[in-house]
């Protein structure tokens, strides 16, 4: 199980040194934490960062002891990011500090998403060789010839298709 939605806004607090031993959380700052997370993960989705999280109908709907659906990976940077956006309206100047690593963060679940929708292409034929090909060595000598062979997707052998050799 992951993190709820209330871990999340308590933590994005905690960054600020807004919540803890010093200072109890009022119901009414967590609900306006969860507003601003439910729409920072909309927006996030909306950028293209499909993250799971449970976004709901309605801000009526949204529960703050629900599972939030992230993946492990992505918990820092949703709070991280919802403490950069709370700090303005608590009056918070945000420290380099968590500045720097809340860019970190979002770059690193970036790169990961990124990474992971990549896929492995053949070149198609008529495709240039390159400088490197010398014209001497080939019948065919500037360009790929056509490749009939399943696409080996890497270590693991399986091709694209996912039926094995």
């Amino acid at each position: 199980m992951g993190w709820t939605k209330r871990q999340l806004v308590e933590e994005a607090f905690g960054e600020l040194a807004l919540a803890g031993y010093d200072f109890d959380l009022q119901p009414e700052e967590m609900q306006a934490g969860l507003r601003r997370l439910d729409s920072m993960m909309a927006t996030w989705l909306n950028l293209g960062l499909p993250l799971g999280y449970a976004i709901s109908a309605s801000q009526d709907d949204s529960d703050l002891d629900q599972d939030s659906g992230l993946q492990a990976i992505a918990n820092e940077a949703v709070y991280m990011g919802l403490a950069c956006r709370i700090a303005a309206s608590k009056g918070k100047a945000l420290p380099a500090s968590t500045k720097i690593n809340a860019k970190q963060a979002y770059d690193a679940l970036v790169l990961n998403i990124a990474k992971s929708q990549v896929q492995e292409q053949q070149l198609p034929s008529g495709t240039p060789q390159g400088q490197g090909r010398k014209p001497w060595r080939t019948v065919n000598p500037y360009f790929l010839p056509p490749d009939t062979s399943p696409l080996r997707s890497g270590g693991d052998g399986l091709n694209l298709t996912g039926l094995g050799n």
